[in-house]
């Protein structure tokens, strides 16, 4: 057979694997997250998932969607997949409150419950809102909407800035560079949080192997086509942050230790 004649195979065949890559690229970010919301929902305690991770990736995916504005370059996938990837977090962040207040509601009747007192009405937990500008309850909001302002508010600000900079090509590179690191932050919150319950309790195992294997193809990829320096070097610290919570699964799970004494008000611990 001709070399000529495998071309209606092989012209089919990339088309496949370039739509595959494509969706990867979209949908391969909100995979992992798929196994902690269901546990999460599975479970009805949200304790063990940091929504600062939901916050890192929103700010992340928002400068980055900025950047591709700012940088006139195509947009279809760069674009598309940070969209879902906000979606995805806010979902995340929807299930976490909702969870996280109705446990609080519920400890608080079983208190009231346990002292008997039957004079006393049953207090609801104190809702904080974003517009209460308090740094104590910093995304730790009673309503998903405060969230969503805070986003949106985001969104406005930055997208403003970007607008007056538009012209500007070193303020579009570090704007892109800001959306790689703080991406590259991703795990630090998860960590923090593993540290200070001395558990990782809660937290899908999953998850974090889908981040470890995605964050290792990435950061390769980047290695053997030569991508800027700063995409490799954030790409390596997100690996390294992956391999560090998966060693806090190994030490947590075999030596069981006593959590860290909080010396913060204890709502505003929980949001870590």
């Amino acid at each position: 057979m001709e070399p000529g004649g495998l071309e209606w195979l092989l012209v089919p065949m990339q088309q496949l694997v370039s739509w595959g890559a494509a969706g990867a690229m979209v949908f391969g970010g909100v995979v992992p997250y798929i196994p902690q919301y269901r546990d999460i929902r599975r479970t009805q305690n949200a304790e063990g998932f940091s929504t600062y991770v939901c916050l890192v990736l929103l700010v992340a995916n928002i400068l980055r969607i900025l950047f591709c504005w700012g940088w006139r370059m195509q947009k279809n996938l760069l674009v598309s997949s940070p969209i879902i990837m906000i979606i995805t977090m806010l979902l995340m962040l929807k299930l976490c409150t909702e969870v996280r207040v109705s446990n609080e509601l519920n400890i608080k009747r079983r208190s009231f419950a346990a002292a008997d007192s039957k004079d006393e009405e049953i207090k609801t937990p104190p809702k904080r809102s974003y517009l209460d500008f308090d740094l104590n309850y910093f995304w730790h909001w009673s309503k998903f909407t405060d969230y969503v302002q805070c986003v949106l508010t985001f969104t406005g600000v930055t997208g403003y800035i970007t607008y007056l900079w538009l012209d500007s090509s070193l303020f579009v590179e570090t704007l892109g560079f800001l959306a790689v690191f703080t991406e590259a932050m991703l795990g630090v919150p998860q960590l923090y949080r593993n540290y200070q319950n001395r558990s990782t309790e809660g937290m899908s195992i999953k998850m974090v192997l889908m981040w470890t294997s995605g964050d290792t193809f990435k950061t390769v990829y980047f290695i053997l086509n030569q991508a800027p320096f700063q995409f490799s070097i954030c790409g390596l610290l997100q690996v390294f942050v992956d391999i560090a919570i998966l060693l806090q699964v190994y030490l947590y799970s075999y030596y069981p230790q006593k959590p860290v004494a909080h010396t913060a008000h204890p709502a505003s611990t929980k949001a870590l």
